[in-house]
């Protein structure tokens, strides 16, 4: 008996839910559900732009038809749609091939009563610094509360691949670039002062003609290799946003204004003989309100896992110190972002605990305030931190600290691993008054 098979042709369009084949971490072979964003034709043959439900966003990815589950095909949930004309709000911006919005996008210039961002953010999504923490960084559970004004542009990787210096970028997320730079195979970039071009040629010709072979502003610190330089984004405006639009390709959940002047920035290098190449940043208010000390934080993923994310952090608690200020970093942490502060935050806390000394006898003493004072970390952190740890227990009417065998070790384990420190003595810096200097 010959059985026929019939092949339904199915249209899979933007907003089809079904399971997806990709590789965990384990580099092992699983189906999760994921979304269509988008969809193109190459030579005849469809690609998929899929964002994994519950994960996060840095893995959505084009993929091919046969990693698709069309049996589990789920189509989107039809809604009442009102007339629209001529692109009236609520129509939808049309896709372009090149994952581009047919409606051209820039920057967005800062809107009155708004309040400004620079790149703005410690990475992706949202988290704040007194919830729990992951002890990975996680793949699954997107921190993101609310993306209702995401449209389907901006959650689209638009720039395939970066050059920057001996280093290629696979980016994460959109980022704003010139629209006719998203359909290049390779965007470069000058590694010194970030300009983008189309080609290696056209690279090739500008390095020719580009002096710097360091950030433009002043070097505030070096020890060894490493270096700080301070970037006023008033003084220096095109390096300010030209590095807001390379940051913003691996952070995800802050909006990215033209306006740089109410920022400094604070870039970390290391030093080679052909000059001091770009590890990090992070960027900060003139004058913030809220004891923010980070506004924005990056470590480059060529230098990612190597310790340069928690100096960045620690040079800017050092900063905070000199200015005789506790800080913060500006909220939403994102799942990286937390993942740093909270190790950052713990190991300092406990090197201070570990090193006190007892008097005449007694348990050693020491109060919140006093670990803020001499950490310049915030109040409300170093609280959130101690209960992470489960250090706080109430005995006899009071609270006490109480430090477990394993934490001991742990704390002693890590710090045998964490070898960059900041050393005070090599920081050059002196805080200005931004409440004198009109508009900075």
């Amino acid at each position: 008996v010959l059985q026929q098979r019939t092949l339904f042709c199915v249209d899979i369009t933007e907003g089809c839910r079904l399971p997806v084949l990709r590789k965990n971490q384990e580099n092992e072979d699983e189906w999760p559900l994921a979304e269509i964003l988008s969809v193109k034709d190459i030579s005849g043959k469809n690609l998929y732009y899929v964002h994994y439900i519950d994960f996060n966003k840095r893995l959505d990815e084009w993929v091919t038809p046969d990693r698709l589950d069309i049996k589990k095909l789920q189509f989107p949930k039809k809604e009442a749609k009102t007339p629209m004309k001529n692109g009236l709000p609520g129509s939808r911006p049309k896709t372009t091939l090149n994952g581009t919005s047919s409606i051209q996008r820039h920057l967005i210039p800062p809107q009155p009563g708004r309040k400004r961002k620079s790149c703005g953010g410690t990475d992706e999504d949202s988290q704040d610094s007194s919830d729990g923490i992951p002890s990975a960084p996680r793949m699954t559970g997107s921190l993101v509360s609310d993306r209702s004004h995401d449209d389907i542009v901006t959650r689209m990787k638009n720039i395939d691949c970066i050059e920057l210096g001996r280093h290629r970028l696979k980016p994460w997320y959109f980022s704003p670039y010139p629209q006719e730079l998203t359909s290049l195979p390779i965007l470069y970039l000058c590694e010194f002062c970030l300009k983008y071009l189309k080609s290696l040629k056209c690279l090739q010709r500008h390095l020719t003609k580009c002096n710097l072979r360091h950030p433009p502003g002043n070097e505030i610190y070096r020890k060894g290799t490493i270096s700080f330089f301070e970037i006023d984004g008033r003084k220096n405006k095109a390096y300010s946003q030209n590095l807001c639009l390379l940051a913003k390709c691996f952070l995800d959940h802050k909006t990215l204004y033209y306006d740089t002047d109410p920022f400094l920035f604070y870039v970390m290098t290391e030093y080679d003989s052909k000059g001091f190449h770009i590890v990090g940043y992070f960027s900060k208010e003139k004058e913030s309100t809220e004891d923010y000390n980070v506004a924005c934080i990056l470590t480059l993923p060529p230098y990612q896992r190597r310790g340069y994310g928690k100096l960045l952090i620690e040079f800017s608690y050092e900063l905070s110190k000199v200015e005789g200020k506790t800080g913060t970093p500006e909220k939403p942490l994102s799942d990286l972002g937390l993942l740093s502060y909270r190790s950052y935050w713990s190991q300092t806390i406990l090197e201070i605990l570990m090193d006190l000394k007892s008097e005449n006898g007694e348990r050693p003493q020491i109060t919140i305030n006093e670990i803020s004072e001499i950490t310049s970390v915030k109040k409300e952190d170093v609280i959130s931190t101690l209960q992470y740890l489960n250090l706080i227990n109430y005995y006899k009417g009071q609270y006490i600290l109480t430090l477990s065998e394993d934490i001991v070790e742990g704390h002693e384990r890590a710090m045998e691993k964490r070898h960059l420190r900041i050393d005070p003595k090599c920081l050059h810096f002196t805080p200005k008054d931004w409440s004198k200097r009109g508009k900075w």
